[in-house]
């Protein structure tokens, strides 16, 4: 019988990737010049970024600090939980962050951050599902508990592989050597990556 350790440690590296996303955020490195409306977007949405990678890195440190054989179910479910709860809220924060900017000036502003939110949006949708999930798992029963901790890691690893390609043309071009300059997302991009 498989214990949930190794079931968590592949829910741990799964959700290492989910981290990247944010990070994809605020990667991008440059010296051009822009123009100073797109600088002060790139300021506001790195500044909402960076508070927000701060607590996808915690909770991804939570889930993997939970992966050692002494834990029981209980308080796997409990770290996971919190963990999908609190990424679902910076998912949720940064999405808030991007609409709240505006369009960035540059073509097809408006579309990009539209999709944008959209996808960190829904990002934050799929993270509180998951934490329902976790909440409802079988903690008495650890055989059963490991199976559902399984499907749930499938679930985590299909979500950190998807969902950042709106994230990505947003930060096309221009709006990611704006958001290269700033201090905010220049540290958020140094976080270490699981």
């Amino acid at each position: 019988m498989e214990g949930t350790n190794p079931v968590n440690k592949k829910l741990a590296a799964a959700l290492s990737g989910g981290a990247v996303l944010v990070l994809a955020l605020s990667g991008c490195s440059s010296d051009d010049d822009n123009d100073e409306k797109l600088n002060s977007w790139a300021k506001q949405v790195c500044d909402a970024v960076k508070p927000q990678a701060k607590k996808i890195e915690a909770a991804n440190a939570a889930i993997q600090k939970e992966t050692s054989d002494s834990s029981t179910p209980k308080d796997v479910q409990k770290t996971d939980a919190q963990a999908f709860q609190d990424m679902s809220d910076a998912y949720k924060a940064i999405g808030n962050a991007v609409d709240k900017a505006g369009a960035p000036d540059v073509e097809d502003g408006e579309k990009k951050q539209t999709d944008a939110v959209k996808e960190l949006k829904g990002i934050s949708a799929s993270y509180a599902d998951l934490e329902k999930q976790v909440d409802k798992l079988d903690t008495d029963d650890q055989a059963k508990f490991a199976d559902g901790l399984k499907g749930i890691a499938t679930q985590l690893d299909k979500l950190s592989q998807s969902g950042n390609d709106a994230l990505k043309k947003l930060e096309e071009g221009d709006v990611g050597k704006a958001m290269a300059k700033q201090e905010s997302c220049k540290s958020a991009s140094s976080a270490p990556k699981a």
